[in-house]
């Protein structure tokens, strides 16, 4: 008894100074980002913010993001800001796409990131959005803390959360759209691992649950639609080998809380393309997928390569050594989520910092959180939810 309780208390210290390091780190985050300037000059940057200005300015209607409608030239101000070449030509302008149906330019990213930006005062929009991010990842990075009953389980969550919130800087920072994409893969990674502990109708609602933040997280960045493949294919194969209603009830559940999520976009889409379903995206964004030994390189040369080795190596022992159906099941999502994404990211012909980002912390938060509650004894759960899986 006298051991158990000494192990309880050094348990306690441990997480405790995690807890300690994790809030340095995030005062440290907010005082770099503190020092940010929105006018760095990226075009996607000044694009982002137009959205929000339109929001602003238009309320709702701000989803037709027509350029005739830069009447106070906000465009124009920005690009000459950082002395575009004829920024005035709608035929130059960046991040925007000619829509031949419409006869009219329009922008050509979700309106998901500037409505989120749009939330904050103009001028200082960038800053707030990367604060709440910090903190709300640090708040989950408490929670898988909270979580962990064991040694082992409180070091590996202490880690994740100390290389989770220096994300938040780097590389979150190359694209507005990554940070609010962040925090939707924390939350959607500890619905997934609630998922597949539960029963019956919570099920259900936490499959909805699920498919409505990644319906949400494709309002930020259109890629962020293949988030939801692994769960789709997962879903399909189930429904396809139990031939069951409540098979079909969990996959359409996901479909439909998807669609809902992605509403905005399809409606954005819907006025500035002619169609909900046709994309704003131009040029290089919608060439026929192709590998590039270049492109290959610059990921396996690139911070992304590594987390998503680790998410692999992960998926790979927890299928070997964990028996759980409900391990299993998480399992499962996440390798074939894993899958279907790598194959579309390295076909792309652009590479960027931040691409692979979001399929690599949706996997290792959920990875994260099935191997806490896996080391976990059976306690009540947070929200009342059955600890064990149906068959």
């Amino acid at each position: 008894m006298k051991i158990e309780r000494r192990d309880r208390g050094w348990m306690k210290q441990l997480k405790t100074a995690f807890g300690v390091v994790l809030l340095l780190i995030l005062i440290s985050n907010i005082w770099t980002i503190s020092k940010w300037n929105e006018s760095r000059g990226v075009y996607d940057d000044i694009c982002y913010l137009r959205q929000a200005h339109l929001f602003q300015r238009f309320g709702a209607s701000g989803l037709d993001t027509n350029i005739t409608r830069d009447d106070d030239r906000y465009m124009l101000r920005k690009l000459q800001d950082i002395h575009f070449p004829d920024p005035g030509d709608p035929a130059r302008l960046p991040c925007h796409t000619f829509t031949a149906a419409l006869n009219k330019v329009v922008l050509q990213y979700p309106p998901g990131t500037g409505f989120v930006l749009a939330l904050f005062p103009a001028g200082f929009q960038v800053i707030p959005l990367y604060a709440a991010a910090s903190v709300a990842i640090f708040a989950f990075a408490l929670l898988a803390l909270a979580r962990a009953v064991t040694r082992s389980a409180v070091a590996l969550a202490g880690v994740f959360g100390i290389v989770a919130l220096y994300l938040m800087i780097n590389p979150t920072k190359a694209s507005y759209s990554v940070a609010p994409t962040m925090i939707v893969c924390a939350l959607t990674g500890f619905l997934t691992a609630r998922l597949f502990a539960s029963a019956g109708a919570h099920r259900i609602l936490l499959t909805a649950a699920v498919g409505l933040l990644i319906g949400l997280s494709v309002n930020f960045r259109l890629p962020n639609l293949f988030l939801s493949a692994g769960y789709a294919m997962f879903f399909l194969i189930a429904f396809l080998r139990a031939r069951n209603m409540e098979a079909f009830w969990q996959g359409l559940a996901f479909g439909i809380a998807l669609l809902i999520g992605m509403a905005p976009t399809l409606i954005a889409n819907a006025i500035n393309a002619g169609s909900p379903f046709s994309t704003t995206y131009g040029g290089v964004d919608v060439t026929p997928p192709e590998l590039k030994a270049g492109v290959l390189l610059q990921y396996v040369l690139d911070g992304q390569f590594l987390l998503l080795l680790i998410a692999i190596a992960w998926v790979v022992a927890l299928w070997r050594f964990e028996a759980r159906f409900a391990t299993r099941q998480i399992v499962a999502v996440v390798a074939l989520n894993l899958v279907i994404n790598l194959i579309f990211f390295m076909s792309h012909p652009v590479f960027t910092p931040y691409y692979t980002i979001p399929i690599a912390m949706l996997s290792l938060w959920t990875l994260l959180f099935a191997t806490l509650d896996r080391w976990a004894p059976k306690l009540a759960d947070d929200f009342g939810l059955p600890q064990k899986a149906s068959a």
